[in-house]
């Protein structure tokens, strides 16, 4: 493995993301990989053109989150993108004002759009090199980071989703296109969140004019909106319609929130990870709500309950939804979050993610889940 092409890390310095890839090629016997900043390439995406364009590289693009500095960055490049789309933008120079504030959400769409021209930069400056072997293209990555085009697609392509509803901007309009679908429950997802971030349970009144209920992480302060690791009831009308409003107005995919199968009395879903197109990991989540993230009050199931209750034809239709999933993006790995339906009668793809692989203690013959990704990578 010692001849294989020094890898480029596009990430955060420091991270865990990275210093756990780090850890694996240390154990691969191979040299450290170079890590070029996201707060670099935000600012300065020229600067991967300074390295030389005659070496062979693979070039791993890591997640941009937990880094302040990256996020004001992202929140400027966004910043003319974000202007008459009717969502909240800040000026660079406010984003530059902004007071450290820990869990505050700052202008969703906004941020995702200036992610999404950093992503386009990546693209141009790749091109500029041939040599480079980028392990998860920048256009995909892009598509995984909109829900509501990685639905859509999914269905378009025959694979289990969530039922969905388009063009809605208000919460009258969310209610109205409840009641002529027949759902008494949905899920309203910022449609570039990830983690839980800006996402509800929305479960509309039962009389007229009822604004209903809803679980969420958001809440509001003085300063603007926060994520909480609580999930919190509210069901005050004014307060509902608040939540609700913020989402569908940054973009937001609502799909209906169908019941999920249960182990042990609790309900939970799976997050399985594909590596080269292949499922490689599984992850159960359990949870007493339908919110399973394990940050929010999941934790994680026993592999060995859950494959004795998952009838086996189930299991490999699943499998091949996730595979069916990896095809449709260049990616590496790509993170599938998938639900069991009640009495496991069917299943249905929820999401995919292109940063789904950070599964800390998870091994595969005696490799940990980077170690299997660097191995397939250097195929």
């Amino acid at each position: 493995m010692s001849a294989a092409p020094p890898f480029l890390i596009i990430g955060n310095p420091g991270n865990r993301r990275v210093t756990l890839f780090q850890e694996a090629l240390h154990h691969a016997g191979l040299p450290p990989a170079l890590v070029v900043s996201w707060e670099t390439v935000a600012r300065e995406p020229d600067a991967l053109l300074e390295l030389p364009d005659s070496e062979e590289r693979i070039v791993r693009i890591d997640a941009a989150g937990e880094d302040t500095a990256v996020e004001r960055a992202l929140l400027k490049r966004g910043h003319t993108d974000a202007l008459g789309a009717g969502c909240e933008v800040l000026t660079p120079e406010q984003v530059d004002a902004l007071p450290p504030e820990h869990g505050r959400v700052l202008c969703p769409r906004q941020h995702h759009l200036g992610f999404l021209r950093v992503l386009e930069d990546l693209t141009e400056r790749f091109a500029l090199r041939p040599r480079w072997r980028v392990l998860s293209k920048p256009s995909a990555i892009a598509d995984l980071f909109d829900k509501r085009v990685t639905s859509r697609r999914y269905a378009a392509l025959g694979i289990p989703v969530p039922p969905y509803l388009d063009d809605i901007a208000t919460p009258e309009a969310l209610r109205h296109g409840m009641r002529e679908a027949g759902w008494r429950e949905a899920f309203v997802k910022l449609s570039c969140g990830s983690s839980a971030s800006c996402l509800a349970v929305y479960r509309p009144g039962r009389s007229p004019g009822s604004a209903g209920s809803l679980l969420t992480s958001l809440h509001r302060g003085p300063t603007g909106w926060f994520n909480s690791l609580r999930l919190r009831r509210v069901s005050g009308a004014g307060e509902v319609d608040a939540v609700l409003s913020f989402l569908l107005r940054e973009g937001s995919q609502v799909e209906e929130s169908r019941p999920k199968a249960r182990l042990g009395g609790d309900v939970f879903d799976c997050r399985i990870l594909t590596v080269r197109g292949e499922p490689a990991f599984t992850v159960v989540r359990q949870s007493r709500h339908p919110i399973t993230n394990l940050h929010l009050g999941g934790y994680r199931g026993d592999l060995d309950d859950f494959h004795a209750a998952v009838p086996a034809r189930e299991w490999e239709a699943a499998l091949e939804s996730c595979r069916a999933v990896a095809r449709a993006h260049d990616c590496l790995h790509v993170g599938i979050d998938l639900m069991f339906e009640e009495f496991f009668h069917g299943h249905r793809v929820l999401e995919a993610n292109a940063f789904g692989d950070l599964l800390p203690g998870l091994t595969r013959d005696g490799l940990s889940v980077y170690g299997w990704e660097l191995r397939e990578a250097l195929r």
